[in-house]
């Protein structure tokens, strides 16, 4: 992302690596800051951060079995875009598991947290809110789905602790495990 952002920026490395964090912080996502400030077009840096070589992930079975037995419908939703979601999916053996993959284009570049990013997202996927959950690893993308009325869960390496998470998870396929035991 540092690169792409001295590209679209001409700043140097220090600079826009500066700038990477601010406009994620103060924008949601890099991208969003940048097509404010510098009005970059999305595409070509979706293209450019999501080129990852994706080789060391696993299949991941037993999380696909639990996302699977889940009720209702799943779907993924990134700031990233919905193609490079697609392609993490697969190379966990999730690829069948999910009913929809929305990417940040999805939600016309509005990203989470944004509340038009939810907005845009609940309509299009035709899900009520108060009858879903969001697993996500982002605390502060969980704040406008939970005021919105959905059950929100954080994955996490570190623990965060904040009014607006209902769960917290360093193990999903655990957690999911617990949750299918009630269903």
């Amino acid at each position: 992302m540092t690169d792409f952002v001295m590209q679209a920026t001409g700043k140097d490395r220090k600079t826009a690596d500066y700038l990477r964090s601010k406009y994620w912080a103060d924008h949601g996502t890099t991208l969003a800051g940048l097509m404010k400030e510098h009005q970059v077009d999305p595409l070509p840096y979706l293209t450019w951060v999501h080129d990852i070589d994706l080789s060391h992930l696993e299949p991941d079975p037993e999380l696909a079995a639990r996302i699977s037995a889940l009720p209702g419908r799943k779907i993924i939703y990134t700031n990233g875009s919905a193609p490079y979601a697609r392609n993490v999916a697969s190379a966990r053996g999730l690829d069948d598991v999910f009913d929809g993959i929305f990417g940040v284009e999805d939600a016309d570049f509005h990203p989470k947290p944004m509340f038009e990013a939810f907005d845009i997202l609940f309509e299009k996927a035709d899900v009520p809110p108060q009858s879903a959950a969001m697993f996500e690893d982002e605390p502060r993308n969980l704040k406008v789905p939970h005021e919105l009325g959905l059950r929100t869960v954080h994955v996490h390496d570190v623990a965060h602790e904040a009014p607006h998470i209902h769960f917290s998870t360093d193990n999903l396929s655990g957690f999911l495990g617990s949750v299918l035991k009630h269903v």
